[in-house]
């Protein structure tokens, strides 16, 4: 029995565009990781790239449940002793909202290679505007 290996043709991937408002950050994170790897078309297969790139836009806007705003902590390490540094979820939303769901997503991707060229595939933005018009996305509708 031979094993089937579909052909991905490069030129055939579509964009979508997701809105974050409201959405709750995990449910948001899952959908966007499963259009990235491609596990919404019928010719997935677990080690090909066969997903589609995915614009989230007003990313300051997700939400996230329980006491995650003040007690989720988030750790960057210069290298040096000491060095750790400790950022809330509110704090992180100030300065950058994009982190949040980049991180979020980063987090349920493969952690080799391919995972690498899925995130490349992720563009986050804050606010409702992105520069990927060009493309014309389809709009998808955000787990809420």
């Amino acid at each position: 029995m031979k094993t089937h290996l579909p052909k991905i043709n490069i030129d055939e991937r579509k964009w979508h565009v997701i809105d974050a408002n409201g959405a709750v950050l995990g449910r948001l994170a899952a959908q966007v990781a499963n259009i990235l790897r491609g596990k919404n078309k019928p010719v997935f297969t677990p080690h090909i790239d066969a997903g589609d790139f995915v614009v989230v836009i007003n990313a300051e806007k997700v939400r996230v449940t329980g006491k995650k705003e003040t007690d989720k902590e988030f750790m960057s390490y210069s290298g040096w002793k000491g060095g750790e540094k400790y950022k809330s979820v509110a704090q992180v939303r100030a300065s950058q909202p994009e982190k949040l769901i980049t991180h979020a997503v980063k987090g349920m991707i493969p952690k080799n290679r391919l995972g690498r060229v899925l995130l490349t595939k992720l563009k986050v933005y804050k606010g409702d505007k992105h520069p990927h018009s060009a493309q014309q996305p389809t709009a998808q509708a955000a787990a809420k």
